[in-house]
C-alpha cells in the first residue's frame, strides 16, 4: 500500500452511520504518541512544544481535536517517520484503526436511542407482577438499552481486533472475491479470510458460542479448514476468550484433522 492509500485508510471509517474522519492535526498527534512509544519525542518537539512521552490511554479524546500550535505539514512528518522508524506504517495503521474505533463508540454512547415501550413490552411476561409496574418498566427499558450498548462493544471490538491481528502477524486479509482460498463446492467461489500469512490461514474469533450454530452458519466455519487445506495452506484458528463450548471443541477438532 502506497502511503497517500496508508495516510487515507487510516484517517477515514465508515460513510453512513457515525462516520469517522481524522484532520491531519489528529494524525499528528497520533504520530506524537508513537514517538513516545518509542523515544523519539525529538521527532515531535517542533509541533509538541516538548520531549515528555504521551501515554495513549492516559489521553483524553478531546486532546486530539486540538489543532497543533505550529504549521507542520502531515504528509511531511509521516514520511520522517517512515524514513526513521521500522515498520512505521504498521504501527500507523494500528492505531490510527484503534483511535477511529474509539471514536465511534464514544459517538455510540452519545448516541445510542432509548429503546421504545413497544420494544420491550414483550420481555415482562417473565417479570410482571413480581414487582411494582414502574420499576419493572425502568428495569425493561433500562437493561434493553445496555445490552444493546455491550452488543455494539462486542461489534466494534471484533472489527478492530482483525485487522490489528492481522498487521502484528505480518499478514494480508482478503475478500471473498480476492482470496486464494476457493470452496470445495465451488471453486468459482472465494473466502473470505481475516489473516494469510506465507502459507498460513488464519481465522480470528472473539470467542465461539452456541450462536453460530443457530443462525445456520457453523457448518460454514468449519468448512473453512477443509477449504484452506485443499487450497494449500494450513489453517489456523486463533480464539482470544477460549470459554469452553462443544462447539469450540467442534471447530478445533477440525482444524487439529488439517
Amino acid at each position: 500500500m502506497d502511503d497517500r492509500r496508508t495516510i487515507n485508510y487510516s484517517r477515514t471509517l465508515g460513510s453512513r452511520e457515525l462516520p469517522v474522519y481524522l484532520e491531519d492535526h489528529e494524525l499528528l498527534r497520533l504520530c506524537a504518541v508513537i514517538a513516545g512509544d518509542l523515544n523519539v519525542m525529538n521527532l515531535v518537539s517542533d509541533y509538541t512544544g516538548s520531549e515528555e512521552k504521551i501515554d495513549y490511554y492516559s489521553t483524553p479524546l478531546q486532546w486530539f481535536k486540538q489543532p497543533v500550535t505550529h504549521q507542520v505539514s502531515f504528509e511531511d512528518t509521516y514520511t520522517l517517520f517512515k524514513s526513521q522508524i521500522d515498520n512505521f506504517p504498521t504501527y500507523f495503521i494500528s492505531l490510527a484503526e484503534l483511535h477511529k474505533r474509539r471514536i465511534k463508540y464514544d459517538s455510540i454512547l452519545k448516541n445510542q436511542k432509548i429503546p421504545l415501550m413497544e420494544q420491550i413490552v414483550p420481555r415482562c411476561l417473565l417479570e410482571y407482577g413480581m414487582k411494582p409496574s414502574e420499576t419493572l418498566a425502568s428495569w425493561l427499558v433500562w437493561r434493553k438499552w445496555l445490552y444493546d450498548i455491550d452488543n455494539r462493544a462486542a461489534q466494534e471490538t471484533g472489527y478492530l481486533f482483525e485487522p490489528i491481528l492481522c498487521n502484528a502477524l505480518g499478514g494480508v486479509s482478503y475478500s471473498a472475491k480476492k482470496s486464494p482460498i476457493r470452496r470445495a463446492g465451488d471453486k468459482a467461489k472465494g473466502r473470505q479470510v481475516d489473516c494469510i500469512e506465507g502459507r498460513d490461514a488464519y481465522e480470528f474469533k472473539m470467542r465461539v458460542t452456541i450462536a453460530a450454530s443457530g443462525q445456520g452458519r457453523f457448518r460454514e466455519e468449519l468448512d473453512f479448514a477443509r477449504d484452506c487445506h485443499d487450497s494449500g495452506y494450513t489453517p489456523r484458528l486463533l480464539v482470544l476468550d477460549p470459554t469452553p463450548s462443544e462447539k469450540l471443541d467442534d471447530l478445533i477438532n477440525e482444524y487439529l484433522q488439517y
